[in-house]
C-alpha cells in the first residue's frame, strides 16, 4: 500500500495504514530539504519523536478549537511558533551532537505544548509570592522532562526543567527562568529582570 500525503503545518501528515504509519516521522521524507530532516528520516527514535509532536501539536489544536474566547488566534499564534520551531529544530546541524540536540528540542517542544496546553494532569496551582510585589501560580506537570506553567497577572510561560545542582531549574524562552528550592523561588521574568519569591502559606 503506498502511503498518501495531506497538507499539515508539521509537514505532511502521514495517511496509511498502522504499520506503514510508524516506519517514519510525521513529515514525507520524500520531501525533506534539510540534513537534520534527511537526519530524522534515517533514525527510528527520532522519527518516533516526530510522530509523538505532531500527535501533540494536534491534541493542542482541538483544545484551541473548543475555546470559544480566543480560540483562533491561540490556534494562530501555536502555528507560527510551530514554524519558528522547526527552523530551530534544524539549527542542530551546528551541535557537535546532532543527533542529541535533535533529540533534546524534540523532548522540550513535546513537554512544553503539553504543559502550556494542560494535555497532561499537573500538580494542585502552587501561589508564590514575590519580592516585586507580584503573585506567580505555578503549576508542576510530569512531562518528560519535567515542566511547569507559570501565571503572572496576564502572561503565561512554560518552564522546562533543566540540570541543576541545588533544587530544581526550569527555563522558558526569552531568558525567562524559574528556580525552586525548598518553599522559596528565585525568578528571572523578563529576562535579567530578577526577583525572589516564597510559597503562599
Amino acid at each position: 500500500m503506498k502511503a498518501t500525503y495531506v497538507p499539515a503545518l508539521l509537514g505532511l501528515v502521514l495517511l496509511a495504514s498502522p504499520a506503514l504509519a510508524q516506519s517514519g516521522p510525521a513529515f514525507d521524507c520524500s520531501k525533506a530539504e534539510h540534513e537534520i530532516e534527511d537526519l530524522i528520516c534515517q533514525d527510528e527514535e527520532l522519527a518516533a519523536k516526530d510522530r509523538k509532536l505532531a500527535e501533540v501539536y494536534a491534541e493542542a489544536i482541538k483544545v484551541m478549537e473548543g475555546v470559544d474566547s480566543g480560540g483562533p488566534e491561540a490556534i494562530k499564534q501555536l502555528k507560527t511558533y510551530q514554524r519558528g520551531w522547526i527552523g530551530g529544530r534544524n539549527e542542530c546541524w551546528k551541535a557537535d551532537d546532532k543527533r542529541q540536540c535533535t533529540a533534546d528540542v524534540y523532548d522540550r517542544r513535546i513537554a512544553q505544548i503539553q504543559a502550556k496546553y494542560f494535555l497532561i494532569d499537573g500538580s494542585e496551582p502552587v501561589y508564590y509570592n514575590c519580592s516585586d510585589n507580584s503573585q506567580i501560580v505555578v503549576t508542576f506537570i510530569p512531562s518528560k522532562p519535567p515542566s511547569i506553567r507559570m501565571e503572572r497577572g496576564d502572561s503565561t510561560e512554560v518552564g522546562i526543567q533543566v540540570p541543576w545542582d541545588s533544587g530544581s531549574r526550569y527555563e522558558a524562552d526569552f531568558g525567562v527562568f524559574f528556580q525552586v528550592k525548598g518553599d522559596e523561588a528565585q525568578v528571572a521574568w523578563p529576562q535579567d529582570n530578577e526577583f525572589n519569591c516564597v510559597v503562599q502559606k
